[in-house]
């Protein structure tokens, strides 16, 4: 069974197999054809996420027989990165002699401090370019994109009908042989929000688990982020593939030390073999280093190396992939902290209140004081009611102090 996500696997060979975006897709086509004789050497997309923006792309260079150059704007970090990823590549001809469009994905991700002189780059690269520049962004009216509005040509997409995502939802099911109700893939398909890329993405893992009743579908609701988590897990972890393991994290949007306690929680359940295991393992610990870095020294730079090992480096440390499924967790260490935390914080509150009449620390209480007053009111309950008036304890914290 292909690991493929099926967003990549399902995406439009030809505008006629894209959805509710007609207009929009004859003036790209119409733009690219005079493109040398028109004022603006760029087009900036822009509406809501999963509407067809991408595809749309993708499915009139296949028409039109040219070779499309993706980047995605979130990775530049300064004007450097963006002249040598998108500079070039607007100047210089395919090795095939091919006429290519140049396609910068996710322009919301390039405004920021981090991207140090990124945009009024990204405006050069415009007047000089030799070949069509597509930018997409959901947000094209943003301020920072002043300068690429004035030098693009504005499309905007509309947010997809719910009648347009399920007809793709109901190719896809007939594709897969999957049979599903009526009632739940209207659901599906409206809970998406004209979000079709998210539709399907779905649709995949009610496929992969196996669940397609209606009350599945308030689960992926509810789980959203996670969902997204484990399906990232399953590209790393079930996967060889170099390109399909880089983009797993693509997007997921979690905390990058919380994304370090997920793989390490779901690694040894995936690799079995003790040498795949510890290459596994050598790989999360190198980008750990490189997350030192980052935040010690501030150097972003190491971001792309972090990633890298945290995906295609696990990826590749097998010797080959696991067969079976293989039921993702979240990390138990977050939970054992809260416990611990739990656990500990009567016995915080009361070393708190207690340093304060004895103007010391709490961490002072704790090793030292605590012992003490435990050992006499245990000795001597009838000081319970001294001890509740002098340190403002309440009754239960004096319960705590004498179990």
């Amino acid at each position: 069974m292909s690991n493929l996500p099926w967003t990549r696997k399902y995406l439009p060979k030809t505008s006629e197999e894209l959805q509710g975006q007609n207009i929009q897709v004859q003036q790209i086509k119409d733009f690219i054809g005079t493109w040398k004789s028109q004022r603006k050497k760029a087009l900036l997309l822009h509406g809501s996420p999963g509407c067809g923006k991408t595809a749309s792309i993708y499915a009139v260079g296949n028409e039109l027989n040219l070779e499309v150059i993706e980047v995605n704007a979130s990775d530049f970090r300064n004007k450097d990165e963006l002249e040598q990823k998108v500079g070039h590549a607007s100047r210089q001809m395919s090795l095939f002699m091919q006429q290519k469009l140049i396609l910068v994905d996710e322009l919301d991700g390039i405004a920021g401090t981090k991207d140090r002189g990124g945009i009024t780059a990204l405006g050069a690269i415009i007047d000089k370019t030799s070949f069509p520049i597509v930018m997409i962004a959901n947000d094209a009216w943003d301020k920072k994109f002043a300068i690429l509005r004035k030098r693009a040509t504005m499309i905007e997409f509309n947010t997809l009908a719910y009648t347009s995502v399920l007809a793709v939802l109901k190719r896809i099911c007939e594709k897969e042989s999957i049979t599903l109700d009526e009632k739940v893939l209207k659901s599906l398909a409206r809970r998406a929000g004209g979000d079709l890329r998210g539709a399907i993405t779905d649709l995949q893992t009610m496929a992969a688990t196996k669940s397609f009743e209606m009350n599945d579908l308030d689960f992926l609701g509810e789980r959203a982020q996670t969902e997204s988590m484990l399906q990232a897990l399953t590209k790393i972890l079930k996967t060889k593939d170099l390109s399909i393991s880089l983009d797993a994290f693509k997007n997921v949007n979690e905390d990058l030390d919380k994304t370090f306690l997920w793989i390490e929680e779901n690694l040894p359940l995936e690799y079995k073999k003790m040498s795949d295991l510890n290459r596994g393992f050598d790989a999360l610990s190198i980008a750990d280093v490189y997350h030192g870095r980052i935040r010690r020294w501030q150097y972003w730079r190491f971001m792309v190396y972090c990633y890298s090992f945290l995906t295609a480096g696990i990826a590749l440390a097998k010797e080959e992939k696991y067969p079976g499924f293989t039921k993702y967790q979240p990390t138990s260490r977050l939970l054992k902290m809260w416990q611990a935390n739990q656990k500990n914080a009567k016995k915080k509150a009361i070393a708190a209140k207690i340093a304060e009449k004895t103007h010391t620390s709490s961490r002072r209480v704790v090793q030292d004081t605590l012992p003490y007053i435990q050992i006499m009111l245990k000795k001597d309950k009838s000081l319970k009611e001294q001890f509740m008036h002098e340190f403002d304890l309440e009754k239960d914290e004096v319960a705590w102090l004498v179990k």
